[in-house]
């Protein structure tokens, strides 16, 4: 009698490690894919930032000659500080939205990144963004 009653409880747990694989085996792709989608991420947010603080500082420099040159103060021409930031964001493949107030440029960048093994988990990419500003002024020289 106990013959088969260790016969019938080897069947009953016949499949259980073979479930226990699958799902750890999962585990750690899902974990191989926070960390290395992770780091991409990062990367694309750090990228995103300099492309910002970039096209803000191209944004920056278009300040109106005409009236430096009359008095001496160093004013933004703001639909040329827009357009300015927005064909260097072009130029660099992103689009963004630039905003002029004053003598004050600020550009935000979004950039979509694409997972490489997250994408088993239903995540096909991720969204980073980074903002970038820079002011006009009248250098020492």
């Amino acid at each position: 009698m106990t013959r088969q009653r260790a016969l019938l409880r080897r069947r009953d747990e016949a499949g259980m490690v073979t479930a226990f694989v699958v799902i750890f085996t999962f585990a750690l792709l899902l974990l191989a894919g926070l960390v290395i989608d992770g780091g991409l991420a990062l990367a694309a947010r750090v990228q995103a930032i300099d492309e910002a603080q970039a096209a803000a500082r191209a944004g920056a420099q278009a300040i109106n000659l005409p009236l430096f040159r009359s008095t001496g103060q160093t004013v933004l021409d703001p639909s040329e500080a827009t357009a300015d930031a927005e064909r260097y964001l072009a130029v660099a493949g992103h689009s963004g939205t630039v905003t002029v107030n004053g003598n004050e440029v600020t550009v935000a960048v979004s950039i979509s990144q694409p997972t490489q093994i997250l994408g088993i988990a239903g995540i096909g990419q991720l969204t980073v963004s980074g903002t970038g500003s820079a002011t006009a002024e009248q250098g020492n020289g």
